[in-house]
């Protein structure tokens, strides 16, 4: 069973990363931009990306957290000094990024609109 969370802004992933317990299910971190007043981000690949992943955690029959992550605003998020950027935990160069925690594996871009790729990033998993 999938496990949504949802989590906006920096402090908020790092207290959330805090809280989790090495031995329980897999995490993996969608982050996003934020969404506009009309429920759309800002960001147009996280647009094109949001509906495939969803329909993918749907099928998807594996206990595992999904933590949905805002980044922020347009601004907030081209700013070469982001934490989300220069964090060693994220390092993220594009959005939309999809992480599996503590472990090796991303998505990033339009690789997180290819099932086959969401599907290895599970196949992946040791059980």
């Amino acid at each position: 069973m999938v496990t949504i969370a949802k989590i906006k802004g920096f402090d908020a992933f790092v207290n959330y990363t805090q809280s989790i317990d090495p031995k329980g299910p897999l995490v993996l971190f969608y982050f996003s931009g934020s969404k506009t007043a009309e429920g759309k981000s800002w960001c147009p690949d996280c647009e094109i990306a949001e509906p495939i992943v969803q329909a993918f955690l749907n099928e998807v029959k594996k206990d595992f957290i999904f933590a949905y992550v805002d980044v922020g605003d347009r601004e907030y998020w081209r700013n070469p000094e982001c934490p989300f950027r220069t964090d060693t935990r994220t390092r993220l160069m594009v959005i939309p990024t999809i992480i599996k925690w503590k472990g090796v594996q991303r998505l990033e871009g339009s690789q997180c609109n290819k099932r086959e790729l969401l599907q290895m990033l599970f196949e992946d998993e040791e059980d």
